[in-house]
């Protein structure tokens, strides 16, 4: 295996040149634990952790690496080594960190970074009781922001009854991105994703617990690498069994990166980024007669219009309202 590989290239190699001179190692963060990182070097695999002036000089969470990033490594005795500087992302995505709190009855704002340098999102979910339109809605506007394009995946076809709809009612929210549906059971029905991987390309997976990542993985990779929960008798689908994000090298070329679902999706952005997640209702704006228009009660509006005419769900509408609330809630706090 080389660096190319697992995705480096040029753009990387130019803000690695300071640390080559200082003989350090360029590294790809392949898994994330606890306490340390696994990474992948010109020498191997190596165990690593931060260097503590690294530690002491980052303004945040942002500012450590995740999975995903290239970092410059000093190598160490028996296949460790120190993370002494964070190299500058091509993309990434991140949530506002949820749980915390600062000060009586005031909300910590932290933004987490999930993942980065991730060419293509897989945007996976259920078809069984996990399928939500307005979570789907979520995800694409968490993708928008982040540098990468996105894909939606609709798994377990073999537990609905009308996948062929459901297909029809993600590819009018999609907002282009292209929507596939398959039952991962069957690793045949993955072989669309082909034409997605390439040497070098990274594709990452999200989606709440139990939609199939696991078992995605596993038919790519053309055996069992990643444990697959049973069944829930009670909530219906698969169970949470990942629970660490790491990165693997595919047969057929590209890298996948599976990770932990998500309980809670908080999103961290900026109102703008819901001009590529609803297109529809963004493009309908421009006809409203007010520039200002909130799309509520106004005269003329032509987003209700079209709400009206059936042409946009009245609970697409509500869903771009709450994420542009949440959104801009974001950055009065930030």
């Amino acid at each position: 295996m080389t660096l190319e590989d697992w995705g480096w290239s040029p753009f990387f190699a130019d803000s690695f040149v300071l640390w080559a001179e200082r003989g350090y190692l360029p590294a790809r963060v392949i898994r994330g634990e606890k306490n340390y990182f696994r990474v992948w070097t010109p020498s191997g695999e190596l165990t690593v952790r931060f260097a503590g002036k690294m530690r002491h000089q980052a303004g945040g969470r942002a500012d450590l690496p995740v999975v995903g990033d290239w970092v410059a490594v000093e190598p160490q005795p028996d296949q460790r080594g120190l993370i002494h500087a964070l190299l500058t992302r091509k993309s990434f995505f991140a949530r506002n960190l949820p749980g915390r709190r600062k000060g009586k009855g005031r909300e910590r704002v932290e933004q987490q970074v999930i993942a980065a340098n991730v060419d293509l999102v897989l945007i996976v979910s259920g078809l069984d009781r996990d399928f939500n339109l307005r979570r789907i809605e979520r995800y694409l506007t968490l993708v928008s922001g982040s540098g990468a394009e996105a894909l939606v995946l609709l798994n377990k076809t073999d537990l609905c009854p009308d996948p062929g709809l459901c297909k029809a009612q993600v590819e009018q929210i999609a907002a282009g991105a292209p929507v596939h549906s398959c039952s991962a059971l069957v690793p045949e029905q993955l072989n669309f994703l082909f034409d997605y991987l390439r040497p070098g390309r990274t594709l990452a997976m999200l989606g709440s617990s139990g939609v199939g990542k696991s078992t995605i993985l596993n038919g790519l990779l053309g055996e069992e690498r990643q444990k697959v929960g049973a069944l829930s008798e009670t909530l219906g689908k698969g169970r949470h069994t990942t629970t660490h994000r790491e990165l693997f090298l595919l047969p057929q070329g590209g890298i996948l990166m599976d990770n932990p679902g998500m309980r809670e999706l908080h999103l961290w952005g900026e109102e703008e980024d819901l001009a590529e997640s609803f297109t529809d209702i963004e493009t309908l704006a421009t006809a409203c007669r007010f520039s200002d228009c909130a799309h509520k009660a106004e005269p003329d509006c032509a987003v209700l219009a079209a709400v009206a005419r059936k042409e946009v769900s009245a609970l697409r509408l509500e869903s771009y309202h709450k994420l542009k609330n949440e959104l801009s809630n974001l950055q009065r706090r930030r």
